[in-house]
């Protein structure tokens, strides 16, 4: 199939209407999956964005899109301590690993729930760590974005859809 094939409603494909429900799910089933942890979609946009770890994840083929996953430090080492079952002490330093696995496990699982798992590609993940940056896409995007809490924490979501 060409890497540029269109999106067609008829090829079985949910809607992108519906994308933002996929993802949120996506996103509760992964954490569920892969570390263990529950977290619910929030409603509340007013939640800060505590970024001190964002990972990001490139998709091409079907859709072009960038997926990020943000949260704070702290966040992301009980998630690598989650996931690897060790105490958060022997986590800290995996956190930056253990975020771009499940930011690009949420990608690939989105993907495929929407019908394009086979149609797009995923880059490697890339983190980036701190608390004096910002991030932005240069391309006009639709942009899904959604606050996820874990253990009262926000973890911010977002997938910015090129074109």
């Amino acid at each position: 199939m060409p890497m540029n094939k269109q999106v067609d409603s008829n090829d079985g494909v949910t809607p992108r209407e519906q994308w933002s429900t996929v993802l949120g799910t996506s996103a509760k089933e992964v954490f569920s999956m892969m570390a263990g942890v529950e977290v619910s979609v929030s409603d509340d946009m007013t939640l800060p964005v505590l970024a001190n770890v964002t990972a990001v994840v490139g998709i091409a083929g079907a859709i072009r899109a960038i997926f990020k996953l943000r949260c704070s430090t702290l966040t992301a080492t009980k998630i690598a301590s989650a996931m690897l079952g060790v105490p958060t002490e022997d986590a800290a330093a995996q956190k930056g690993d253990a975020i771009g696995e499940m930011c690009n496990i949420i990608a690939g699982d989105f993907k495929a729930k929407i019908g394009l798992g086979e149609h797009c590609m995923l880059s490697v993940p890339t983190v980036v760590e701190g608390s004096d940056y910002k991030m932005r896409s240069l391309a006009d995007s639709q942009k899904l974005e959604m606050p996820l809490l874990y253990e009262n924490e926000p973890i911010w979501i977002a997938l910015e859809i090129a074109g």
